[in-house]
């Protein structure tokens, strides 16, 4: 292969990244589309540069199923000093306030039982949402206040992992769109202190385990067939879907747009994935009673 062929390759595939601390989601992913030379590439959920961890990394027609790892669950372990506030609510920032008190094991425990299920949190200024076309983060860098709308969000699970205080290590399992930043913050002040974030590590996304990604200078060491060995395939980010089996023919109907009728009754509903007889990934489709139409397909040929 020559050098201007690795400069554009189609590859697809999913790579469990184990992203490092100090680096932005964004350049950790260009960094590793340089090394798989991708035409293509794309993450599944941003960590801020602070935090470490899961950020699975898609390329080629897997960024076409990016958005149903977007939706997933998550866990994390949440690194807390209590005792000190920032504008940011984690270590980059400035110290804003400072508490005195600092709870017992029990108490800060029964805070964070008070955040279990479903929850409303603001999100932080600090953070990429757009307000106007703008990142609130630019707006808290002008010292400007935008008010924000509490969302809803889920926590499934707060354990405590360490309580040395002032330091606290919780493990985190929650849903889509929770700031931790802002959850450590609120259950410090539900605990009658204050608190921010020093450390932050996804360790599972979707079924996707930490224990399964791969750091930077590990695959920036080996070659780039034992780097393609590493990628997952495009139907892994939805695995969690029902399954259909079509024959040549429907595929083929399906690829060129037409409805393909099912036979029988069929009791799948929403959005099933869809294989060739072969057992080859096609993509997703739209189900109507018996009805199957293309959503989102796998470009013709590819694996």
């Amino acid at each position: 292969m020559s050098s201007s062929q690795t400069l554009c390759r189609n590859v697809s595939g999913v790579l469990l990244l184990d992203k490092a601390v100090g680096i932005s989601s964004n350049n950790a992913l260009q960094q590793v589309r340089r090394l798989y030379h991708a035409n293509k590439a794309g993450h599944t959920g941003v960590l801020d540069p602070l935090a470490s961890g899961l950020l699975p990394v898609c390329f080629g027609e897997a960024t076409k199923f990016a958005q149903y790892l977007l939706d997933a669950d998550k866990a994390y372990i949440a690194t807390l000093k209590l005792g000190e506030a920032t504008d940011t609510a984690d270590a980059e920032g400035k110290i804003i306030k400072r508490c005195d008190y600092l709870p017992s094991y029990d108490e800060f425990q029964s805070s964070c039982m008070a955040f279990m299920g479903d929850i409303k949190q603001i999100p932080p200024m600090y953070s990429a949402i757009k307000y106007q076309g703008r990142a609130l983060y630019d707006y808290a860098r002008s010292g400007i206040e935008i008010e924000r709308t509490a969302r809803d969000v889920h926590i499934h699970n707060i354990q405590i992992m360490s309580f040395t205080l002032p330091e606290v290590v919780l493990s985190v399992k929650c849903s889509k769109g929770t700031y931790i930043r802002t959850l450590a913050e609120d259950i410090a002040d539900h605990a009658n202190t204050c608190a921010h974030l020093t450390g932050l590590r996804r360790i599972n996304t979707a079924g996707f385990d930490i224990k399964d990604a791969y750091q930077f200078d590990f695959l920036s060491k080996i070659d780039i067939e034992e780097m393609d060995k590493l990628l997952l395939p495009p139907d892994i980010l939805v695995a969690h879907l029902p399954e259909i089996y079509l024959n040549s023919s429907q595929v083929e109907r399906l690829q060129r747009g037409q409805v393909v009728d099912l036979l029988g009754n069929c009791d799948i509903i929403n959005v099933p994935r869809i294989y060739s007889d072969e057992g080859r990934f096609i993509g997703l489709g739209k189900l109507d009673g018996n009805h199957l139409r293309a959503l989102r397909l796998m470009a013709c040929g590819s694996r």
